[in-house]
């Protein structure tokens, strides 16, 4: 349960608070139970005092005229007050006045060995021990001295405990401001990242808790980093690539209504339909360019890929699409069985990019080799061949780069986003990309996956 009043404490407060309650609480223990402890034993001295000197006493005295001829100053310089209680008739003989009780009675009749009490009215205690037959020596001691010695320790243990709960609490305090400096560090990082948007890491000093939530904290602002500057190379990118269909298609429609003024030159109608098909090539490529990149944004957004995928329906589910779209080459598939976790679409989309891809670039009548092999290591490839012209060595490490687009494919239809999706694609599955040539000099496109082969699926081939 938290109290209100806790909640609105500052967690220094809160810290330096709980410090001295629990150095507070332990001293107010030890100095309790040390008062205790000194108290029992300084009564139990008393007791065994007064007990002692009256065996002394009952071993000397034998009458109570002894007793009467002792001077009362010898009794009060020893501290003592001294009388002899007759047990038949219930009347002593005191040495100092005494209130004898039931107790001093008791053991001068031979009902008890001996008694011990503590008179409050006169704060005495009063010790009482057989002195002959119906006769009880009765020795008392004033207390005032074991009472102000207890009080004088009573008074150290309780300034010995404030001291140390005004230690306690700077302690705290101290402890309190060195801890929870990188918390106040975190939080006005926190602060200046909402108030400006700087994501720059904060100073990480040690290696405790707080050393590592302050590295987490680093870690998660390099990602909000890296996030922000993908999304800003993509709007970028994006925008880039969206100019130049744009501006064709806004040309040509202005000059479509330009011809239809009745100054304006009149097009003739090959012209017209030029443009027209034009219009078309660019609302398609806009529509490609479009759809690729809400699928970038979305394999952009972290997803739970854990369902179980069979890499063989998904390659031949794609290779059934680009064949159905790419009637001038033939494939030539052949298939290990293999299975991973992840998303089925996902994967199918990437491995229908690298089709797309090289049918495009393989000529009429031409041949995609397309091959799903495990690799010994954990994982398979899908290996994507076609016959066209190849990679050029300065286009090969930048092939599967967002918007890239060698200079040779500039004038082909493309939107410079499919290979990258397939980047995209295997990252979120834990495998890679590469792109490499074909010893006929076409180009080869590798995607690799981690997984697992079934154990009696045989090899597919078509």
């Amino acid at each position: 349960m938290t109290w209100p009043a806790t909640r609105r404490m500052s967690l220094r407060t809160r810290v330096t608070a709980l410090a001295a309650i629990c150095v507070g609480s332990a001293v107010a223990l030890v100095s309790l139970a040390g008062y205790l402890t000194v108290r029992t034993s300084l009564y139990d001295q008393l007791d065994a005092n007064l007990l002692q000197r009256a065996d002394s006493l009952r071993n000397t005295l034998a009458s109570a005229e002894q007793l009467s001829d002792i001077p009362d100053a010898i009794f009060g310089a020893a501290d003592l007050r001294v009388g002899l209680l007759d047990g038949s008739t219930g009347r002593g003989v005191v040495g100092g006045e005494l209130q004898l009780g039931p107790a001093e009675l008791a053991v001068a009749r031979g009902q008890r060995p001996q008694s011990l009490r503590t008179d409050q009215g006169n704060d005495l205690r009063i010790a009482a021990v057989p002195a002959g037959p119906d006769t009880a020596l009765v020795v008392a001691q004033p207390l005032d001295t074991a009472r102000n010695t207890l009080s004088r320790l009573g008074l150290v243990f309780a300034l010995v405990g404030g001291a140390g709960v005004l230690l306690a609490a700077a302690a705290g305090t101290a402890v309190a401001q060195a801890g929870l400096r990188p918390v106040q560090r975190l939080t006005q990082a926190t602060e200046r990242v909402a108030r400006t948007g700087d994501l720059q890491p904060i100073p990480v000093s040690g290696d405790d808790e707080l050393a590592r939530l302050s590295h987490s904290f680093n870690s998660m602002l390099a990602a909000v980093a890296e996030s922000q500057e993908r999304q800003r190379r993509l709007v970028a990118d994006a925008g880039h690539e969206l100019r130049t269909p744009l501006t064709s298609l806004r040309t040509n429609l202005e000059l479509l209504v330009a011809s239809d003024r009745p100054d304006a030159p009149t097009l003739s109608e090959q012209d017209r339909h030029e443009i027209y098909d034009d219009a078309r090539a660019q609302v398609e490529e806009l529509s490609t360019l479009v759809g690729d990149l809400v699928e970038l944004a979305r394999e952009d957004v972290p997803q739970v890929a854990d369902e179980p995928v069979d890499l063989i329906e998904v390659v031949q589910r794609a290779v059934s699409r680009a064949d159905r779209r790419a009637q001038a080459v033939e494939f030539d598939v052949e298939l290990t069985p293999w299975e991973l976790a992840g998303d089925a679409g996902a994967l199918e989309r990437a491995v229908l990019n690298l089709l797309d891809n090289a049918a495009k670039w393989s000529p009429d009548g031409g041949t995609v080799t397309v091959r799903l092999q495990p690799t010994g290591r954990g994982t398979a490839t899908v290996r994507v061949a076609d016959t066209g012209p190849g990679i050029a060595d300065t286009d090969l490490p930048y092939v599967f780069e967002r918007f890239y687009r060698s200079s040779t494919a500039r004038t082909l239809p493309g939107s410079g986003l499919g290979l990258a999706i397939v980047a995209q694609a295997a990252a979120r599955h834990g495998g890679s990309v590469h792109a490499d040539r074909t010893p006929g000099g076409g180009a080869l496109l590798t995607l690799e996956l981690p997984g697992r082969p079934p154990e009696t699926w045989p090899a597919v081939t078509s």
